[in-house]
């Protein structure tokens, strides 16, 4: 199945995180290599750009017209309109060669977001949890790439995706204190399939992960560890996904360009772009930094 349209055409070197804005209908994500925060509206087709001056790993909606950022320098709240950076924390103050990634709010508004080396070393990183009002907590170490995070719609479980590993684990979640235990593996993806990278989980508590190096979206099962669906997306770097518009019937796509070659760039060229499609399926809603429910 692949009904995937180009929501917008852009060469962005590593598309990523994208995240509802429900309050403003609008989608936020960011291209982490070119310091770029980017909003999308549905409404009109527009999408804005603004220049953040680092690496951006991951954004989620705030308030009004202010974001929360996952910078290479820590954890900010941006302003699109005055392009106001101010510090939250930055809880790698000591690790100049790492960056966040990606990373999420829960249902209480806390923000989970992890990091990675960017020259490849191994376990280098850590998965946080910036709770506001609170120091941010180290939650998993020893992580080499932090990626796709995710809850089920009873908020009992957290999902999460340390690249290399080929493997999407489950944690035991603790919504109330925001803390996770009995970390389990429950599918490995395939070589084939290139590398498990972003995610999300949809209103039926099923998985969609995007392929790294893959060329796909699939849709698992965390439950039975069945792959349920694929979509095949015309870029190889397929990075993150969401559910996003009014119903939370669109699923949105980012991909990347960097790590192709030229010729295969002629094959794709809209490698680098967002994506869209319905797949039959609702998502949840995303939730906003420092939202309580």
């Amino acid at each position: 199945m692949s009904d995937v349209t180009v929501a917008v055409q852009t060469p962005a070197l590593l598309g990523e995180g994208p995240s509802w804005d429900a309050e403003n209908n609008r989608l936020l994500w960011v291209d982490i290599e070119s310091f770029k925060v980017h909003v999308y509206d549905p409404a009109t087709g527009q999408d804005q750009a603004y220049d953040v001056g680092e690496h951006v790993g991951a954004v989620v909606p705030y308030r009004g017209d202010e974001v929360v950022v996952a910078l290479r320098s820590g954890f900010h709240t941006y302003h699109l309109l005055t392009g106001e950076l101010q510090a939250i924390e930055d809880p790698e103050q000591d690790k100049d060669i790492n960056r966040f990634n990606d990373g999420k709010c829960d249902a209480k508004g806390r923000f989970w977001a992890g990091t990675m080396s960017m020259n490849n070393e191994s376990k280098a990183g850590s998965l946080y949890c910036l709770e506001q009002g609170q120091p941010v907590r180290t939650m998993v170490q020893g992580v080499s790439t932090s990626n796709g995070l995710g809850w089920s719609p009873d908020r009992q479980t957290m999902y999460y995706i340390d690249t290399p590993t080929r493997s999407i684990d489950r944690f035991d979640f603790d919504l109330t204190a925001g803390t996770i235990q009995n970390r389990t593996s429950i599918i490995h993806i395939p070589e084939e399939f290139g590398f498990p990278d972003g995610m999300t989980v949809d209103g039926e508590g099923m998985l969609w992960v995007a392929h790294w190096g893959g060329g796909r979206v699939t849709r698992w099962n965390p439950h039975t560890s069945e792959l349920l669906q694929q979509i095949e997306v015309p870029a190889d770097q397929v990075t993150s996904c969401c559910f996003g518009g009014p119903d939370l019937e669109e699923l949105y796509i980012t991909t990347a360009r960097i790590g192709i070659k030229e010729e295969r760039l002629k094959e794709t060229p809209d490698a680098g772009s967002l994506f869209v499609i319905r797949p039959g399926v609702k998502g949840q809603e995303t939730h906003a930094y420092g939202s309580q429910q």
